[in-house]
Parts: structure tokens; C-alpha cells; sequence
């Protein structure tokens, strides 16, 4: 393999532009993006990167679970690709990098080898996961896990939404159901760039983080139903609060995950409760517990503590207490070469860097399973993600697809 110069840059200018085109489809009411999964704004967004993907000579796949496969070829037809991405789809109140910035680094980094005329033995697939947010469609993850066979294709298209919508029928309905198998395609690697999500590198003031373990997850749902009654006729004694329950769950949530310091953590995001009158004491209070650990022992025990312990709390409160899963993933280790190739850029660039553990789960994590995977992380503005504040530089993104590029074509093999 040709010899990789610490002049091999990116165009951070071009891939900043990107990014904020990309954000122009499905804006935020206050800066940043709505762009869920398999909405009529996800399904632009995918037409503007297949239209870039196809400007940049590459060639567009589909899978029957509509993740996007942009193909720059190799020199070897009989080589496995080396791949690249992450999502396109949003949270509800979402940024402009969560995700955005891995799909288009692996676009940028084909412009720039087009640019250069580089070529490489292995082929170079940009990829754009479905539904990994799994804001609409849960679980999070949702094509990726369907890829590695950790979900069946025809469960994943039974999931639904908020209003009661199917995933499969909504992914069809914007035209985005493909027809290519799912899962059959074979890696020599992945790497997926993304921003920390945290506030670790740019406390540090590192320019990358080179990601050497994912955090498991156990996404718990949790049912707590009492007795609807009225707030001012219904004495407090005789009262059976669901509302309460949640607070006192709560707080369990929270001495449990402190137990297991400084590695895990644990909250209460999503809830419902019903009927939510002003005047009306809840009946059920519906509610999803997020435990996650790099250690998958003390995520289990987190787990197990909390199924044996909310009962007893709702029960004293003369409530019910019923739970089940809605999503989970035990810890990765990514794959040693890859991670040490992300290491390798960093340092032949010039970039501080440091290891790192990912705190949110990513497609990576599923794909780890079944080929060589590492992720590259870039600093945001006081680790915010998951809101339409999201912040990062031009820098910091340039820096990220830099060592992207490298790391990939470090496994890619540069042709001379």
C-alpha cells in the first residue's frame, strides 16, 4: 500500500456546506432538526445525499429495510468493502451533527479522494442507517439490528409509532423500501464517525476521541397503574397516585445507577400519564428506564435491582408495578485493528487525541457483531446532543473526517 502524507486532508469547507444543506430539510423550531425517521422530511434528506452520492460517481443500494448503500468501487473487484456512515434521521428536537456528520464525512472523504484521484483495492461504501435514533419507531438501532439478525425483518416493519403507524408501511409509503436483502452484504470493516455527545474531549481539549468501548444499554418500560380519582374529593390517605410511583421510581433509578459510579448511569426519559387532567389524580403512569455500563455486569445488576425493588415500592403505595423490555444491547469492545488504525490517524495528523468510551449507543455497536468496526468522535459545545443546540466547529468536524479518511484508507489499501 501507497504511503499515507500528513497533508491528506479533507475539504472541511465543503463538508461544513453539506452540513448545513443537509439541515435546511426538516428544521427545528429553534435551530436545529425534526427529522424523524421514514417522515416525508427523512425521505428529502435522502434524496439530496443519493443525489450527491451519484454526483460523486458513486452507485446507490437499498435494503428492504431502506438503508442506503453509496458504492465508490475498488480496484479489486473480489475485495470486501470498507464502510463508512451512520444516520440521517433526528430526534424530535435534534441537532445538525447527531449522526449527519458520519454520513457526510463518508461523503466528503469519497470527494476528496475523487478529487485527488486516489484509488484504493477495497471498494468504499457510504452507509445511511435507518430509525437509529428510535425516537418514533423504538427500538433504537432498529436497521442495524435488523442487518446482524438481532431482529426479524417482519417484527421491524410490525413496530409503530405514537399514532399507531407501522415502520414498514411509513418506509414505504415515502418510498424508501428497497428490495435488497437484508444483511447480505459482507464487510472487510466499518467506521463510523460522530460527535462524543458528551463533554469529556472538549473539556480535555482534544481534537479527537478514538473510541475503544460502547456502553451496554437496557431500555426497561415500565407500566405503574393505581386509581384515577378526583384532586379535591379524594382524600389523601385513601389515594392510589401513579404519579407518585413515578417520582418514587425515580429516585430509585437514580440511587441505583450512583451505586455503580463512575462508569454508569441511569434516568427516566419518556412519559406518559394518564389521562394528564389537571384536576384528575393519574391512574397509570407509562415510562421507559435507560440503564447503561461499559460493564456488563453492573448493568445486569442494575438491572435486576431495579425489577425487584420498583415493585415493592408501587405496592407500598397500593400500587401495581409491570415492566418490559424495549431494547438492549450488552456492551461492545470494538475491534482492536480498526481502533488502532483511528489511533494511527490521529497521531499522523497531528491531532490531540485520547480513548474514549461511547456513552450513547450507534449502529456501530450493532455492526461490531459481525465485522471489524471503530469509531472516530469529534468534541460538541458543552457535550450537548440531543437538542436543537447542538454545536460543533468547522474545525472539529474537518478534524474528525480527516482521521476518518485516513483510518479508511489505512484498510483500504491506497493503489499506487
Amino acid at each position: 500500500m501507497a504511503k499515507l502524507g500528513d497533508n491528506l486532508r479533507t475539504n472541511g469547507d465543503r463538508l461544513w456546506d453539506s452540513l448545513m444543506d443537509m439541515a435546511k430539510i426538516g428544521p427545528g423550531v429553534a435551530g436545529g432538526n425534526n427529522r424523524q425517521t421514514v417522515t416525508d422530511a427523512d425521505g428529502e434528506g435522502r434524496r439530496l445525499f443519493q443525489k450527491w452520492c451519484e454526483d460523486a460517481g458513486m452507485t446507490m443500494g437499498v435494503d428492504q429495510m431502506g438503508t442506503m448503500f453509496a458504492r465508490r468501487e475498488g480496484t479489486d473487484p473480489d475485495a470486501l468493502p470498507v464502510y463508512v456512515g451512520s444516520h440521517l434521521d433526528t430526534q424530535p428536537t435534534g441537532g445538525k451533527y447527531d449522526g449527519v456528520l458520519g454520513v457526510l464525512g463518508g461523503l466528503e472523504l469519497v470527494r476528496t479522494l475523487n478529487d485527488l484521484g486516489i484509488r484504493t483495492r477495497h471498494p468504499i461504501v457510504v452507509t445511511n442507517w435507518t430509525n437509529e435514533e428510535g425516537t418514533r419507531f423504538a427500538p433504537a438501532m432498529l436497521a442495524s439490528g435488523v442487518f446482524i439478525g438481532e431482529h426479524d425483518l417482519d417484527w421491524a416493519y410490525e413496530r409503530t409509532d405514537a399514532k399507531g403507524l407501522k415502520f414498514g408501511d411509513e418506509l414505504e409509503r415515502i418510498g424508501w423500501k428497497g428490495d435488497e436483502q437484508v444483511g447480505q452484504r459482507k464487510m472487510k470493516a466499518f467506521f463510523e464517525l460522530h460527535i462524543e455527545q458528551g463533554p469529556i474531549l472538549e473539556a480535555e481539549g482534544k481534537d479527537i476521541g478514538v473510541v475503544t468501548h460502547g456502553q451496554g444499554l437496557r431500555w426497561i418500560e415500565c407500566t405503574i397503574t393505581g386509581k384515577e380519582s378526583h384532586t379535591g374529593s379524594t382524600p389523601m390517605p385513601m389515594r392510589k397516585n401513579a404519579g407518585r410511583g413515578l417520582a418514587q421510581v425515580t429516585e430509585l433509578v437514580h440511587e441505583i445507577a450512583m451505586k455503580y459510579q463512575p462508569t454508569a448511569v441511569g434516568a427516566i426519559g419518556h412519559i406518559d400519564v394518564y389521562p394528564n387532567s389537571r384536576n384528575v389524580i393519574p391512574g397509570k403512569v407509562v415510562f421507559t428506564i435507560d440503564f447503561r455500563s461499559p460493564i456488563l455486569d453492573s448493568l445486569q445488576k442494575m438491572e435486576a435491582e431495579l425489577l425487584e425493588r420498583a415493585p415493592q415500592v408501587c405496592e407500598a403505595l397500593g400500587l401495581t408495578f409491570a415492566h418490559k423490555s424495549s431494547g438492549q444491547f450488552d456492551p461492545p469492545e470494538f475491534d482492536k485493528g480498526c481502533v488502532a488504525a483511528v489511533r494511527n490517524a490521529a497521531e499522523r495528523l497531528g491531532y490531540s487525541h485520547r480513548d474514549i468510551v461511547s456513552g450513547a449507543g450507534h449502529d456501530a455497536c450493532w455492526i461490531n457483531k459481525v465485522a471489524p468496526t471503530a469509531m472516530v468522535m469529534c468534541p460538541c459545545v458543552d457535550g450537548l446532543s440531543h437538542h436543537e443546540a447542538e454545536d460543533i466547529t468547522k474545525e472539529w468536524a474537518a478534524a474528525g473526517a480527516d482521521v476518518l479518511l485516513h483510518a479508511v484508507l489505512e484498510t483500504a489499501e491506497i493503489v499506487e
